[in-house]
């Protein structure tokens, strides 16, 4: 592994765009992931599933002739061209508001978080509060650190609520809230094409009769670029990869890439039924999901300012007995070197492989500053501690492969 190998492949990871599950751009990325292992001389296996998509042709709020840009939140419920119509209504983080919500357009002001999920209960409770109390449409304001909009991975099984829903912005919230204040009239449109698409997920395996896998995962997809959120991760598992092969000659190796995380890791569950080594007879499971290694930032006010730092809200969950080692690996890396035990906190796709039985198991988990955000793009990229994180990686795989803890 050398800085530059790593660099290049977070360069092409960023360039394939965004990368919603069965899109163009995460079915580019994962053909160029497969045709790596392949080369390497895994034996590649694909698994397709059903993902949910919407290519949106108009998502605004007009209100007084003016128009604000809008995200619709998956899965889509459109409103057609006509739009959904109604007074505007303001409902705090609490789910509480004043007057009556019949027939309203509900302006949910969230509270300041780095949001992630609409399955949260801070940001689902006060939606659906708004929808129990007689409200049409739901309009989400996604407080959070940069002031962009941030996409919340969704249920990819059908609509989470009774009506149409859109995020907001914080920094072009300002007038839509001072027209809930006053319940002014205002119209949500939502058009497009949706349904659901065929998405792929894959494993690289490398079976030599040993009847110990080392299993090693991260996701490929989500709502834009993903270039902090999802390229380390990338970077990192395709190092292993190519590490692997020839350092861990005493274990069969599976390489697993999933894509449909942004619907609360549907290919990940896909994944554990059908491609994935029996728990039985696998040693270790490692899973890289989000913010393995992300540019921090200071938050100066209305432009905020890159630093050389990582950002250290990465967590590292492993299974309680592989503790020591990972401090001993992490020394001195933000984040990682107060690794957690997954019997206290697990999340994202690590509880997948928990919930199936995978032990011992790690994972990293985290939420950047620009987590879910369309400016996740190689400026949140940083390579240094990209290149820090597979290193140690390395010697964590190899010390629990080679039975040390």
């Amino acid at each position: 592994m050398t800085r530059a190998s790593v660099e290049a492949d977070l360069r092409r990871y960023v360039g394939y765009g965004e990368k919603r599950a069965g899109g163009p751009g995460d079915t580019a990325c994962g053909e160029w992931l497969a045709g790596e292992l392949a080369g390497l001389g895994y034996e590649v296996e694909r698994q397709a599933f059903s993902a949910p998509f919407f290519d949106a042709q108009r998502a605004d709020l007009e209100m007084g002739g003016a128009r604000t840009a809008l995200y619709p939140q998956p899965i889509v419920t459109p409103t057609g061209p006509e739009g959904v119509a109604g007074p505007l209504v303001r409902v705090d983080s609490a789910g509480r508001f004043a007057g009556s919500l019949d027939g309203a357009i509900a302006v949910v002001d969230l509270a300041h978080a780095r949001w992630s999920s609409l399955l949260s209960p801070g940001a689902k409770a006060p939606i659906a509060q708004a929808f129990a109390g007689g409200a049409r449409a739901a309009v989400a304001i996604t407080n959070g650190p940069t002031g962009k909009v941030i996409a919340l991975n969704a249920d990819g099984r059908g609509p989470m609520f009774d009506g149409p829903v859109a995020l907001l912005a914080p920094e072009d919230a300002g007038e839509i809230l001072a027209g809930a204040m006053e319940r002014r009239e205002a119209r949500l449109t939502i058009q497009g094409e949706g349904g659901r698409r065929t998405a792929f997920n894959f494993v690289g395996r490398m079976d030599r009769g040993k009847g110990q896998w080392l299993a090693i995962s991260t996701p490929r997809s989500g709502w834009f670029v993903c270039a902090a959120e999802r390229g380390p991760g990338v970077a990192v598992w395709l190092d292993l990869a190519r590490w692997a092969r020839d350092a861990l000659p005493d274990h069969d190796l599976a390489f697993v890439c999933n894509t449909g995380h942004e619907y609360e890791y549907l290919g990940a569950a896909e994944a554990m039924k059908a491609i994935a080594p029996p728990p039985a007879a696998t040693r270790f499971w490692l899973h890289l999901g989000a913010n393995v290694a992300a540019r921090d930032w200071h938050e100066t006010p209305g432009k905020p300012s890159p630093l050389p730092s990582v950002d250290s809200q990465r967590f590292l969950s492993l299974s309680p007995d592989l503790l020591p080692l990972a401090r001993e690996v992490f020394a001195g890396q933000a984040g990682y070197e107060a690794p957690v035990s997954s019997q206290v906190l697990a999340a994202g796709e690590l509880v997948e492989v928990i919930k199936a039985g995978y032990s011992p198991a790690a994972g990293v988990f985290g939420i950047h500053r620009y987590h879910h955000v369309a400016e996740d793009d190689a400026r949140c990229l940083n390579i240094e501690a990209t290149v820090a994180a597979a290193e140690g990686f390395r010697r964590l795989v190899s010390q629990v492969a080679a039975a040390r803890v």
